[in-house]
Protein backbone atom coordinates (compact mmCIF):
# COMPACT_ATOMS: atom_id res chain seq x y z
CA UNK A 1 0.00 0.00 0.00
CA UNK A 2 1.55 3.29 -1.13
CA UNK A 3 1.27 6.17 1.29
CA UNK A 4 0.08 9.45 -0.20
CA UNK A 5 0.77 13.06 0.71
CA UNK A 6 -2.04 15.48 -0.05
CA UNK A 7 -1.38 19.19 -0.48
CA UNK A 8 -4.09 21.82 0.05
CA UNK A 9 -3.74 25.33 -1.38
CA UNK A 10 -5.79 27.39 1.09
CA UNK A 11 -3.84 30.63 0.61
CA UNK A 12 -6.97 32.45 -0.53
CA UNK A 13 -9.34 30.69 1.91
CA UNK A 14 -9.74 33.53 4.38
CA UNK A 15 -13.39 33.97 5.39
CA UNK A 16 -16.72 32.32 6.08
CA UNK A 17 -17.81 29.09 4.52
CA UNK A 18 -14.42 28.33 2.96
CA UNK A 19 -12.74 28.18 6.37
CA UNK A 20 -15.66 26.27 7.88
CA UNK A 21 -15.44 23.65 5.11
CA UNK A 22 -11.67 23.24 5.44
CA UNK A 23 -11.57 22.95 9.22
CA UNK A 24 -14.52 20.53 9.31
CA UNK A 25 -13.20 18.09 6.70
CA UNK A 26 -9.84 18.04 8.53
CA UNK A 27 -11.52 17.65 11.92
CA UNK A 28 -13.57 14.72 10.60
CA UNK A 29 -10.80 13.13 8.53
CA UNK A 30 -11.80 9.44 8.14
CA UNK A 31 -8.74 7.82 9.68
CA UNK A 32 -10.47 4.43 9.89
CA UNK A 33 -11.12 4.11 6.16
CA UNK A 34 -7.59 3.28 4.97
CA UNK A 35 -7.39 6.06 2.41
CA UNK A 36 -3.59 5.69 2.24
CA UNK A 37 -3.17 9.39 3.11
CA UNK A 38 -0.12 9.64 5.32
CA UNK A 39 0.10 13.40 5.51
CA UNK A 40 -1.88 16.55 4.65
CA UNK A 41 0.15 19.70 3.92
CA UNK A 42 -1.80 22.97 4.05
CA UNK A 43 -0.62 26.38 2.79
CA UNK A 44 -2.67 29.19 4.37
CA UNK A 45 -2.70 32.45 6.33
CA UNK A 46 -2.14 32.52 10.09
CA UNK A 47 -5.83 33.05 10.81
CA UNK A 48 -6.88 30.12 8.63
CA UNK A 49 -4.18 27.81 10.00
CA UNK A 50 -5.19 28.75 13.55
CA UNK A 51 -8.67 27.38 12.89
CA UNK A 52 -7.43 24.11 11.37
CA UNK A 53 -7.30 21.33 13.98
CA UNK A 54 -3.84 20.24 15.06
CA UNK A 55 -3.42 16.64 13.95
CA UNK A 56 -0.31 14.46 13.81
CA UNK A 57 -0.73 14.04 10.05
CA UNK A 58 -1.35 17.75 9.31
CA UNK A 59 1.56 20.00 8.34
CA UNK A 60 0.81 23.74 8.31
CA UNK A 61 2.82 25.98 5.99
CA UNK A 62 2.83 29.77 6.32
CA UNK A 63 4.65 32.54 4.44
CA UNK A 64 4.60 36.31 5.18
CA UNK A 65 3.17 36.94 1.71
CA UNK A 66 -0.05 35.17 2.80
CA UNK A 67 -0.81 38.10 5.10
CA UNK A 68 -0.38 40.71 2.37
CA UNK A 69 -2.47 41.87 -0.57
CA UNK A 70 -3.70 39.65 -3.38
CA UNK A 71 -0.78 40.57 -5.64
CA UNK A 72 1.70 39.12 -3.12
CA UNK A 73 -0.35 35.95 -2.75
CA UNK A 74 -0.61 35.52 -6.52
CA UNK A 75 3.16 36.04 -6.83
CA UNK A 76 3.76 33.27 -4.28
CA UNK A 77 1.33 30.93 -6.03
CA UNK A 78 2.97 31.50 -9.43
CA UNK A 79 6.65 31.41 -8.45
CA UNK A 80 6.93 29.65 -5.08
CA UNK A 81 4.02 27.34 -4.35
CA UNK A 82 4.68 24.58 -6.89
CA UNK A 83 8.30 24.28 -5.70
CA UNK A 84 7.09 23.99 -2.11
CA UNK A 85 4.50 21.36 -3.08
CA UNK A 86 7.20 19.26 -4.75
CA UNK A 87 9.58 19.78 -1.81
CA UNK A 88 6.95 18.24 0.48
CA UNK A 89 6.52 15.30 -1.96
CA UNK A 90 2.80 15.84 -2.45
CA UNK A 91 1.08 13.40 -4.80
CA UNK A 92 -1.93 15.67 -5.38
CA UNK A 93 -2.94 19.28 -4.73
CA UNK A 94 -6.49 20.08 -3.62
CA UNK A 95 -7.61 23.64 -4.47
CA UNK A 96 -10.79 24.41 -2.45
CA UNK A 97 -10.55 28.12 -3.37
CA UNK A 98 -11.05 27.34 -7.05
CA UNK A 99 -8.03 29.28 -8.41
CA UNK A 100 -4.51 27.88 -8.82
CA UNK A 101 -1.73 29.82 -10.56
CA UNK A 102 1.09 27.31 -10.30
CA UNK A 103 2.53 24.60 -12.54
CA UNK A 104 2.09 21.59 -10.25
CA UNK A 105 -0.01 18.67 -11.43
CA UNK A 106 -2.23 16.80 -10.70
CA UNK A 107 -4.77 19.06 -9.03
CA UNK A 108 -8.40 18.67 -7.98
CA UNK A 109 -10.30 21.94 -7.61
CA UNK A 110 -13.55 22.95 -5.99
CA UNK A 111 -16.26 25.47 -6.87
CA UNK A 112 -17.48 27.37 -3.81
CA UNK A 113 -18.34 30.77 -5.30
CA UNK A 114 -21.15 30.86 -7.85
CA UNK A 115 -21.40 34.65 -8.08
CA UNK A 116 -18.84 35.01 -10.92
CA UNK A 117 -20.81 32.55 -13.04
CA UNK A 118 -24.23 34.22 -12.81
CA UNK A 119 -24.30 37.28 -15.08
CA UNK A 120 -27.66 38.50 -13.77
CA UNK A 121 -26.08 38.88 -10.34
CA UNK A 122 -23.05 40.76 -11.68
CA UNK A 123 -25.38 43.51 -12.89
CA UNK A 124 -26.18 44.40 -9.29
CA UNK A 125 -22.62 45.66 -8.69
CA UNK A 126 -20.65 48.70 -9.73
CA UNK A 127 -18.19 48.37 -12.60
CA UNK A 128 -15.11 47.69 -10.47
CA UNK A 129 -16.71 44.98 -8.36
CA UNK A 130 -18.28 43.35 -11.43
CA UNK A 131 -14.87 43.39 -13.14
CA UNK A 132 -13.29 41.66 -10.13
CA UNK A 133 -15.93 38.94 -10.31
CA UNK A 134 -15.41 38.51 -14.05
CA UNK A 135 -11.66 38.13 -13.47
CA UNK A 136 -12.42 35.52 -10.82
CA UNK A 137 -14.64 33.70 -13.34
CA UNK A 138 -11.73 33.73 -15.80
CA UNK A 139 -9.14 32.43 -13.31
CA UNK A 140 -11.43 29.74 -11.93
CA UNK A 141 -12.37 28.60 -15.42
CA UNK A 142 -8.68 28.15 -16.25
CA UNK A 143 -8.15 26.20 -13.02
CA UNK A 144 -11.14 23.95 -13.65
CA UNK A 145 -9.87 23.19 -17.16
CA UNK A 146 -6.44 22.08 -15.94
CA UNK A 147 -7.87 20.06 -13.05
CA UNK A 148 -8.15 16.29 -13.07
CA UNK A 149 -11.50 16.72 -11.33
CA UNK A 150 -13.80 19.42 -9.96
CA UNK A 151 -15.98 19.17 -6.86
CA UNK A 152 -19.34 20.99 -6.84
CA UNK A 153 -21.61 21.50 -3.84
CA UNK A 154 -25.03 21.21 -5.49
CA UNK A 155 -26.53 20.01 -8.74
CA UNK A 156 -27.65 23.57 -9.46
CA UNK A 157 -24.11 24.91 -9.06
CA UNK A 158 -22.69 22.16 -11.26
CA UNK A 159 -25.12 22.89 -14.09
CA UNK A 160 -24.61 26.66 -13.82
CA UNK A 161 -20.81 26.52 -13.99
CA UNK A 162 -20.63 23.75 -16.59
CA UNK A 163 -23.04 25.59 -18.88
CA UNK A 164 -20.33 28.23 -19.27
CA UNK A 165 -17.44 25.75 -19.56
CA UNK A 166 -18.05 23.86 -22.76
CA UNK A 167 -16.20 20.58 -23.26
CA UNK A 168 -14.68 20.49 -19.77
CA UNK A 169 -12.45 17.40 -19.68
CA UNK A 170 -12.21 17.12 -15.89
CA UNK A 171 -14.22 14.58 -13.94
CA UNK A 172 -16.92 16.14 -11.76
CA UNK A 173 -18.78 15.15 -8.63
CA UNK A 174 -21.21 16.71 -6.15
CA UNK A 175 -20.23 16.70 -2.46
CA UNK A 176 -22.41 18.99 -0.31
CA UNK A 177 -21.23 20.70 2.83
CA UNK A 178 -22.22 19.32 6.21
CA UNK A 179 -23.87 20.91 9.24
CA UNK A 180 -22.14 21.29 12.60
CA UNK A 181 -23.76 19.18 15.32
CA UNK A 182 -24.08 22.16 17.64
CA UNK A 183 -26.80 23.62 15.40
CA UNK A 184 -29.13 20.66 15.85
CA UNK A 185 -32.11 21.37 18.07
CA UNK A 186 -35.43 19.53 18.02
CA UNK A 187 -38.21 21.76 16.65
CA UNK A 188 -39.96 23.62 19.46
CA UNK A 189 -43.68 23.74 20.12
CA UNK A 190 -44.88 26.70 18.07
CA UNK A 191 -46.70 29.65 19.59
CA UNK A 192 -50.27 30.30 18.55
CA UNK A 193 -51.24 33.72 17.17
CA UNK A 194 -52.90 34.57 20.48
CA UNK A 195 -49.54 34.23 22.26
CA UNK A 196 -47.90 36.84 20.04
CA UNK A 197 -47.98 40.44 21.27
CA UNK A 198 -46.20 43.78 20.97
CA UNK A 199 -44.30 42.91 24.14
CA UNK A 200 -43.50 39.39 22.92
CA UNK A 201 -43.44 39.80 19.12
CA UNK A 202 -42.98 37.29 16.32
CA UNK A 203 -39.22 37.24 15.70
CA UNK A 204 -38.01 36.82 12.12
CA UNK A 205 -34.28 36.13 11.75
CA UNK A 206 -32.15 36.67 8.65
CA UNK A 207 -28.50 35.72 9.11
CA UNK A 208 -26.30 36.51 6.12
CA UNK A 209 -23.84 39.04 4.78
CA UNK A 210 -25.50 42.30 3.74
CA UNK A 211 -24.83 42.05 0.01
CA UNK A 212 -26.44 42.91 -3.29
CA UNK A 213 -27.83 39.43 -3.91
CA UNK A 214 -29.18 38.93 -0.39
CA UNK A 215 -32.05 41.46 -0.66
CA UNK A 216 -32.37 42.42 3.01
CA UNK A 217 -34.05 45.70 1.95
CA UNK A 218 -36.89 43.75 0.34
CA UNK A 219 -37.34 41.79 3.55
CA UNK A 220 -37.55 45.07 5.50
CA UNK A 221 -40.30 46.27 3.17
CA UNK A 222 -42.13 42.94 3.49
CA UNK A 223 -42.13 43.10 7.29
CA UNK A 224 -43.36 46.70 7.03
CA UNK A 225 -46.32 45.47 4.99
CA UNK A 226 -47.22 43.00 7.75
CA UNK A 227 -46.77 45.61 10.49
CA UNK A 228 -49.28 47.81 8.69
CA UNK A 229 -51.73 44.91 8.87
CA UNK A 230 -51.40 45.01 12.64
CA UNK A 231 -49.12 42.01 13.08
CA UNK A 232 -46.72 42.07 16.04
CA UNK A 233 -43.56 41.21 14.17
CA UNK A 234 -39.89 42.25 14.21
CA UNK A 235 -36.96 41.57 11.91
CA UNK A 236 -33.51 40.72 13.25
CA UNK A 237 -30.59 40.92 10.82
CA UNK A 238 -27.10 39.58 11.48
CA UNK A 239 -24.00 39.36 9.34
CA UNK A 240 -21.04 41.34 7.99
CA UNK A 241 -21.64 43.97 5.32
CA UNK A 242 -20.69 45.03 1.81
CA UNK A 243 -20.80 48.87 1.93
CA UNK A 244 -22.89 49.46 -1.20
CA UNK A 245 -25.52 46.96 -0.04
CA UNK A 246 -25.49 48.31 3.51
CA UNK A 247 -26.23 51.77 2.13
CA UNK A 248 -29.22 50.32 0.30
CA UNK A 249 -30.40 48.56 3.46
CA UNK A 250 -30.16 51.73 5.54
CA UNK A 251 -32.16 53.62 2.92
CA UNK A 252 -34.88 50.97 3.19
CA UNK A 253 -34.89 51.14 7.00
CA UNK A 254 -35.19 54.94 6.89
CA UNK A 255 -38.15 54.62 4.55
CA UNK A 256 -40.06 51.81 6.24
CA UNK A 257 -38.90 51.94 9.86
CA UNK A 258 -37.72 55.52 10.52
CA UNK A 259 -38.47 55.22 14.25
CA UNK A 260 -36.46 51.96 14.51
CA UNK A 261 -39.38 50.00 15.93
CA UNK A 262 -39.05 46.65 14.20
CA UNK A 263 -35.69 46.29 12.39
CA UNK A 264 -32.63 45.33 14.42
CA UNK A 265 -29.18 44.90 12.84
CA UNK A 266 -26.72 43.05 15.08
CA UNK A 267 -23.71 43.37 12.78
CA UNK A 268 -21.30 40.50 12.28
CA UNK A 269 -22.00 37.79 14.84
CA UNK A 270 -19.35 35.30 15.92
CA UNK A 271 -19.93 31.94 14.26
CA UNK A 272 -19.73 30.21 17.63
CA UNK A 273 -22.82 31.99 18.97
CA UNK A 274 -25.04 32.12 15.86
CA UNK A 275 -26.92 29.01 17.01
CA UNK A 276 -28.18 31.02 20.02
CA UNK A 277 -29.84 33.50 17.65
CA UNK A 278 -31.64 30.64 15.94
CA UNK A 279 -32.96 29.35 19.25
CA UNK A 280 -34.32 32.80 20.17
CA UNK A 281 -36.28 33.23 16.90
CA UNK A 282 -39.72 32.17 15.71
CA UNK A 283 -38.86 31.70 12.04
CA UNK A 284 -35.85 31.96 9.79
CA UNK A 285 -35.85 33.76 6.46
CA UNK A 286 -33.44 33.42 3.55
CA UNK A 287 -33.83 35.81 0.62
CA UNK A 288 -30.75 35.20 -1.52
CA UNK A 289 -30.81 34.92 -5.31
CA UNK A 290 -27.32 33.42 -5.71
CA UNK A 291 -25.82 30.58 -3.70
CA UNK A 292 -23.48 27.71 -4.37
CA UNK A 293 -24.69 25.90 -1.29
CA UNK A 294 -26.66 27.89 1.33
CA UNK A 295 -25.04 26.63 4.52
CA UNK A 296 -26.87 29.25 6.62
CA UNK A 297 -30.16 27.89 5.32
CA UNK A 298 -29.02 24.39 6.30
CA UNK A 299 -28.15 25.59 9.80
CA UNK A 300 -31.62 27.06 10.20
CA UNK A 301 -33.13 23.76 9.11
CA UNK A 302 -31.06 21.89 11.70
CA UNK A 303 -32.00 24.45 14.37
CA UNK A 304 -35.67 23.50 14.13
CA UNK A 305 -36.80 26.84 12.71
CA UNK A 306 -39.79 27.15 10.37
CA UNK A 307 -38.39 28.76 7.22
CA UNK A 308 -39.55 31.27 4.60
CA UNK A 309 -37.17 30.87 1.70
CA UNK A 310 -36.11 32.21 -1.69
CA UNK A 311 -37.29 30.16 -4.64
CA UNK A 312 -34.08 30.95 -6.58
CA UNK A 313 -30.86 29.01 -7.13
CA UNK A 314 -30.24 25.77 -5.22
CA UNK A 315 -32.53 26.68 -2.31
CA UNK A 316 -35.42 24.39 -3.37
CA UNK A 317 -32.87 21.62 -3.98
CA UNK A 318 -31.77 21.84 -0.34
CA UNK A 319 -34.97 22.73 1.52
CA UNK A 320 -37.29 20.65 -0.70
CA UNK A 321 -40.80 20.68 0.81
CA UNK A 322 -39.61 21.97 4.18
CA UNK A 323 -40.46 25.65 3.79
CA UNK A 324 -42.66 28.37 2.33
CA UNK A 325 -41.14 29.89 -0.81
CA UNK A 326 -41.15 33.43 -2.21
CA UNK A 327 -39.56 35.58 -4.92
CA UNK A 328 -36.82 37.53 -3.08
CA UNK A 329 -37.09 40.43 -5.50
CA UNK A 330 -40.81 40.92 -4.79
CA UNK A 331 -41.51 42.21 -1.24
CA UNK A 332 -45.21 41.33 -1.46
CA UNK A 333 -44.42 37.64 -2.05
CA UNK A 334 -42.02 37.72 0.91
CA UNK A 335 -44.77 39.23 3.06
CA UNK A 336 -47.25 36.58 1.92
CA UNK A 337 -44.86 33.73 2.80
CA UNK A 338 -44.09 35.17 6.25
CA UNK A 339 -47.79 35.84 6.86
CA UNK A 340 -48.64 32.18 6.23
CA UNK A 341 -46.17 31.15 8.90
CA UNK A 342 -47.29 33.88 11.31
CA UNK A 343 -50.95 32.86 11.14
CA UNK A 344 -50.53 29.08 11.41
CA UNK A 345 -48.62 27.48 14.25
CA UNK A 346 -49.62 24.10 12.77
CA UNK A 347 -47.90 24.96 9.47
CA UNK A 348 -44.83 26.14 11.36
CA UNK A 349 -44.74 22.92 13.35
CA UNK A 350 -45.12 20.73 10.27
CA UNK A 351 -42.50 22.52 8.21
CA UNK A 352 -39.96 22.75 11.02
CA UNK A 353 -40.21 18.99 11.58
CA UNK A 354 -39.90 18.33 7.86
CA UNK A 355 -36.86 20.57 7.30
CA UNK A 356 -35.23 19.23 10.48
CA UNK A 357 -35.46 15.69 9.11
CA UNK A 358 -34.12 16.79 5.72
CA UNK A 359 -31.13 18.44 7.41
CA UNK A 360 -29.99 15.11 8.85
CA UNK A 361 -28.68 13.99 5.45
CA UNK A 362 -25.94 16.64 5.68
CA UNK A 363 -23.04 15.82 7.99
CA UNK A 364 -19.39 16.81 8.05
CA UNK A 365 -18.45 13.17 8.64
CA UNK A 366 -20.01 12.24 5.29
CA UNK A 367 -18.61 15.32 3.55
CA UNK A 368 -15.10 14.54 4.80
CA UNK A 369 -15.29 10.86 3.87
CA UNK A 370 -16.69 11.56 0.41
CA UNK A 371 -14.11 14.30 -0.22
CA UNK A 372 -11.04 12.30 0.75
CA UNK A 373 -12.27 9.17 -1.00
CA UNK A 374 -12.74 11.21 -4.17
CA UNK A 375 -9.33 12.89 -3.84
CA UNK A 376 -7.65 9.51 -3.31
CA UNK A 377 -8.62 8.50 -6.86
CA UNK A 378 -6.35 11.13 -8.37
CA UNK A 379 -3.19 10.91 -6.27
Amino acid sequence: MNSKILGIDAINIRLGGGITHLKEIIAHFPEDHCLEVEKIVIWASKNTLHQIPNKSYVVKIHHPFFEKSLIYRVYYQIFKLSKSIRYHNCNLLFVPGGTFWGSFSPIVSMSQNLLPFEFNELKRYNFLQALKLLILRFTQSITFRKSKAVIFLTDYASKTVLSGLKNLQADTTIIPHGISKRFYAEPRIQRGVGEISEINPFRVLYVSIIDMYKHQWNVVEAISILRKKGYHIVLNLAGPLYPLAFKKLNKSIEQFDPEKKFVNYFGSVDYNVINKLYLESDIGIFASTCENMPIILMEKMASGLPIACSNKGPMPEILLGGGVYFDPEEPMTIATAVEKLYLSNNLRQTLSMKSFEISKQFSWEKTSLDTFQFLSRYS
